[in-house]
C-alpha cells in the first residue's frame, strides 16, 4: 500500500477550499492546504464581503436625503474615501484569521504558498522548493479577472481587484461591462460620488436576468445619473494631459480618471500543472468534471469557479460538502445547481431564483405571468421616484411556480427566503393560501391573484 504524506490536499484557501479542508481535518483525516495570497478567496478579500460593504457606503447619500422627508434635519456631511478603506481592510483581515482559525482548530495544516502538481499524488509548493504527496487532491483556485489582452491600452486599467484598494477617490470612471459586477461598481463610485459612465457592448446590462429586471433597473440608474452606453464597446485607452483618453466604437472619446474592466472572470487555471497530472480544461481554461465535481483523474477533484458552473460562493461551499460526502462518508453526492437564488447588490438591488419569463417560455407551453410594479412605502415621505417591480413565473399545468424576481430594497433577502419556497415545489395555490405581512413590500408576492399575462409556446399573449 502507497504511504502517503497526507489523505487530502488542497490547493485554494477560498470558500470551497476552506470548507473542504476544515471538514475532511475535523473528520480525522490528514490534510493541507496552500494559498499563495491570502486565505479567504475572492468573496472575503476582493469581491462579496468588501463590495457589500462599499455599497452600504455609497447608500447613505440618499438615506441623508431621505430622512428630510421624515422630519430630519441632517447637517453637513462628508465622505472619506481613506476611512472606508481602512475599516474594510480591518475587516477583512478579521474574517481572514477566522478562516485560519477553523482551519488550524480542526488540525488542517495550513501552507502560505503556491502549489501546483506535479503528478496525480505530487504537489510542489513552489514557496518551500519542496514536493509533497496526497491520496486525494481537490483544486479550488476560483476565477480571475478577465484583463482583455485585446485591448490597447489594458495596463492603464484596473479591475475589481484594484477597485478595493484604490490610493484616492477618482473624480470620473468607467466602468466596462454590463454583468453584476460591473452594474454593481457603478452604482457604488456614483453612490459615492463620482462621475461614472458604463458601457456594454449588448443590448441591455445583465444578459442573464429577468427582461422586466434589466429594463426597470437601467432607467432607475439613468434617473440617478449614471451614464449608460450599450451597443459599444472601447477601442483603446491612453493617458492624457489630465487623467486616461478612453476612445469608444460609438461615442468618441471619454475622459476618466479610471477605467475599470468588468467584463467577466475566467478560470484561474493557468500554471497548476494541470497537463502534467493529466487534468482535462476546456477552451476557456475551466478545469472538466463530472457530476461529482471528480476530474479527469479520478482521486482529483475541482470545486467552484475554476469549474466554471456557477460562479458564485455558495455553490463553491456547497459543492465543497458533496465532496466530503462522496469521498469521506460513502454517501455520493451530485450537487444541485438548479434553482439556485440569487441577488445583484445594484441601487435598487435585485432579488431572483428560478426561471425569467424568456426561459419558461422555452421550457413550458403555458406559462402565467404575475406582475406588480408600485411605489414602495418609503418612497411616499422620501420623494423617491424609484419603483419596485415584483414578478412570479407559473407553469400553468402544473401550478408551480418557477420564477420569481424582483427588484427593489431588500431584494436579495426576500430571494433567499423564496428560494427556499421554489426549491420546495411550491405552487401558486400554495402562495395565495399564504396571509399577507402588512404593511411590506414583500406582501405583493402573495396578493397577485390574476395573471398579468400568459405566454402560450412562447408567445406573450
Amino acid at each position: 500500500m502507497t504511504a502517503y504524506d497526507y489523505d487530502l490536499f488542497v490547493i485554494g484557501g477560498g470558500s470551497g477550499g476552506v470548507r473542504s479542508a476544515r471538514v475532511a481535518a475535523a473528520l480525522g483525516k490528514k490534510v493541507a492546504i496552500a494559498e499563495e495570497f491570502r486565505y479567504g478567496g475572492t468573496c472575503v478579500i476582493r469581491g462579496c464581503v468588501p463590495k457589500k460593504l462599499f455599497v452600504y457606503a455609497s447608500q447613505y447619500h440618499e438615506h441623508f436625503e431621505d430622512s428630510a422627508g421624515f422630519g430630519w434635519t441632517v447637517g453637513e456631511t462628508s465622505f472619506d474615501w481613506k476611512k472606508l478603506i481602512a475599516a474594510k481592510d480591518a475587516e477583512i483581515t478579521r474574517l481572514e484569521g477566522l478562516y485560519k482559525k477553523g482551519l488550524a482548530n480542526a488540525n488542517a495544516e495550513i501552507l502560505d504558498t503556491r502549489a501546483e502538481l506535479v503528478d496525480a499524488h505530487t504537489v510542489r509548493l513552489v514557496a518551500f522548493g519542496k514536493t509533497v504527496t496526497a491520496k486525494t487532491i481537490v483544486i479550488a483556485t476560483g476565477g480571475t479577472p478577465n484583463h482583455h489582452g485585446a485591448l490597447p491600452g489594458r495596463d492603464l486599467c484596473i479591475t475589481s481587484n484594484e477597485a478595493f484598494n484604490l490610493e484616492e477617490l477618482p473624480r470620473s470612471i468607467v466602468i466596462v461591462g454590463g454583468g453584476y459586477i460591473a452594474v454593481e461598481f457603478a452604482n457604488i463610485f456614483h453612490g459615492l460620488g463620482v462621475e461614472t459612465t458604463l458601457v456594454y457592448r449588448g443590448a441591455e446590462i445583465l444578459s442573464r436576468f429577468d427582461h422586466d429586471l434589466r429594463h426597470g433597473l437601467h432607467e432607475a440608474m439613468t434617473a440617478k445619473g449614471i451614464r449608460i452606453l450599450c451597443h459599444d464597446m472601447l477601442k483603446s485607452v491612453a493617458k492624457g494631459d489630465d487623467g486616461l483618453k478612453v476612445e469608444t466604437l460609438n461615442n468618441g472619446v471619454l475622459d476618466a480618471d479610471v477605467v475599470m474592466l468588468a467584463i467577466g472572470r475566467l478560470p484561474n487555471s493557468h500554471g497548476l500543472g494541470l497537463e502534467d497530472a493529466g487534468v482535462k480544461t476546456n477552451e476557456h481554461g475551466a478545469i472538466m468534471v463530472d457530476d461529482y465535481s471528480r476530474t479527469s483523474v479520478d482521486n482529483i477533484y475541482a470545486l467552484g469557479d475554476v469549474t466554471d458552473r456557477v460562479q458564485l460562493t455558495p455553490v463553491a461551499i456547497h459543492e465543497a460538502m458533496c465532496f466530503i460526502e462522496t469521498e469521506y462518508k460513502n454517501n455520493p453526492t451530485k450537487p444541485d445547481h438548479e434553482t439556485i437564488a440569487t441577488a445583484v447588490f445594484s441601487q435598487p438591488e435585485i432579488g431572483t431564483v428560478g426561471l425569467t419569463e424568456e426561459d419558461a417560455g422555452k421550457r413550458y407551453s403555458d406559462v402565467e405571468v404575475y406582475r406588480a410594479q408600485f411605489r414602495p412605502m418609503k418612497a411616499t415621505l422620501s420623494g423617491r421616484t424609484e419603483k419596485m417591480i415584483m414578478k412570479l413565473i407559473v407553469d400553468a399545468a402544473s401550478r408551480k411556480v418557477v420564477g420569481a424576481h424582483i427588484l427593489g430594497h431588500d431584494a436579495g433577502e426576500m430571494a433567499q427566503l423564496l428560494g427556499i419556497t421554489l426549491k420546495a415545489g411550491c405552487t401558486k395555490d400554495d402562495f395565495d393560501r399564504t396571509m399577507a405581512v402588512h404593511p411590506t413590500a414583500a406582501e405583493e408576492l402573495v396578493t397577485m391573484y390574476a395573471p398579468s399575462y400568459r405566454l402560450k409556446d412562447g408567445v406573450r399573449v
